[in-house]
């Protein structure tokens, strides 16, 4: 695919951005599936999230423009063949991953309206509804944010200059390719959809790493894209499912029991590698600590804030302290990785505990230093629950910088979980 020749030619009035509702990561149908079983009525709302508030998308991004992606995005229904692949396929070994009436609900789904202003140089972008049909906003929100943002630089470039950047693009991810071919036993998907620089490019890359990395690449976050590849869908569960459950806890012994109420919902319906603890919304120490002693038999850990080193040692001690082999459990890496991160991770712990990645922002939107004021670069955007029935969300996580609630309600939440003092790590996406 010249993909240079597409970009250079997508100038007609609506080129969307999002044109499948399976454009999106396979734990956002897991999850919604969940909470259409277990809490259909839950009223929430999420938003969108600029960490890096240096860069000003309403001054990058036409509104109208926005606004025309968004209501294309509410025009999307599933396809006959996207409904049979969800139907019929095996995903993680399990045939008919999603039920009938799921399926039935999804069929006819169509996005609930969405709420843009703006405020100074950003954008504020709110989706409210039922809990199911919200929440599925969040990665197409994100992806088209994303690729405006692209496009607003990729415009300003002629055909040939075009041509230049993908072509050194596309070599650093090919190099990036090569040294991961080193490591023996590597395990790694891509994990890139929220932050991607565009569909397209996500597509290419997966591509790469098909036939660069052969067996050791498992798979793809993105259904679309896992569809026409035919690479296994990868994900499990996000921190949306504590945040919303604990929102809703009456007291503060609910609360503390929240998170664990979440993975006794997930334990009633997934088996295998689906059983995998996300522990750090509320600090993971403190997870580990106060968890009941069934969730030793999971199957894994996925570590996706603070040192990633410390979380995968404090996961090893716990795991032994309970009779558990590590040996035996998977832990999955998946904050923020590049190619020497993955290089110090495997080497650390491969032979420890079976060790897998999902590689995200930084494969699928590394083009650092390739624009003129590295207008490419990836930055943190993030769309969150930040509501429920009402009540605000609070997430910790093991990185303060990644903290979001209201200061009351962080200072209840670090009483009730805690959490001492923390490590703060600058975010980069």
């Amino acid at each position: 695919m010249d993909i240079a020749t597409r970009v250079y030619n997508h100038r007609w009035k609506l080129d969307p951005i999002v044109r499948s509702l399976i454009d999106t990561d396979f734990y956002k149908l897991l999850m919604c599936q969940s909470v259409f079983t277990n809490r259909p009525d839950t009223r929430v709302t999420f938003s969108l999230i600029n960490r890096a508030t240096e860069v000003p998308l309403a001054k990058l991004i036409d509104e109208g423009e926005l606004r025309e992606q968004l209501d294309h995005i509410r025009t999307l229904r599933l396809s006959r063949g996207e409904s049979t692949f969800l139907r019929g396929n095996t995903f993680y070994g399990k045939r008919q991953m999603f039920r009938p009436d799921f399926m039935e609900w999804f069929e006819n789904f169509q996005l609930p309206p969405y709420q843009l202003d703006r405020v100074g140089d950003q954008y504020e972008l709110t989706f409210e509804g039922s809990w199911p049909e919200a929440m599925l906003w969040e990665i197409p929100a994100l992806a088209v944010l994303m690729e405006l943002r692209s496009r607003a630089v990729l415009g300003q470039m002629k055909r040939f200059e075009l041509q230049v950047l993908y072509a050194r693009a596309m070599t650093r991810v090919w190099e990036k390719i090569e040294r991961l071919q080193a490591l023996e036993g590597l395990r790694i998907a891509d994990f890139g959809t929220r932050r991607r620089h565009s569909f397209l490019w996500q597509d290419w890359c997966v591509q790469a790493m098909q036939e660069g990395l052969g067996t050791r690449f498992i798979g793809t976050s993105n259904c679309l894209i896992a569809m026409r590849r035919e690479v296994e869908a990868i994900g499990t569960n996000a921190h949306e499912l504590p945040m919303v459950y604990a929102a809703l806890a009456p007291d503060d012994a609910a609360l503390a029991q929240a998170p664990y109420r979440v993975l006794a919902d997930w334990q009633a319906e997934h088996s295998g590698n689906l059983r995998i603890i996300l522990p750090d919304t509320y600090g993971t120490q403190g997870f580990l600590d106060r968890a009941p002693d069934w969730l030793a038999d999971w199957t894994g850990i996925r570590i996706d804030s603070g040192a990633p080193e410390a979380g995968a040692e404090a996961a090893i001690r716990w795991w032994q302290a309970h009779g558990q082999d590590p040996r035996e459990k998977l832990v999955i890496f998946s904050d923020g990785l590049d190619v020497d991160r993955i290089e110090a991770l495997h080497q650390q712990f491969a032979g420890r505990v079976k060790v897998s990645f999902g590689w995200g922002t930084l494969l699928t939107n590394d083009f650092r230093g390739l624009a003129e004021g590295d207008g490419l670069a990836p930055f943190s955007l993030v769309c969150k629950a930040i509501s429920a029935d009402g009540r605000p969300t609070v997430k910790l996580s093991d990185n303060p910088n990644k903290a979001m609630g209201p200061e009351a309600e962080i200072a209840r939440y670090k009483r009730v979980f805690d959490v001492g003092t923390q490590q703060a790590d600058a975010v980069t996406v």
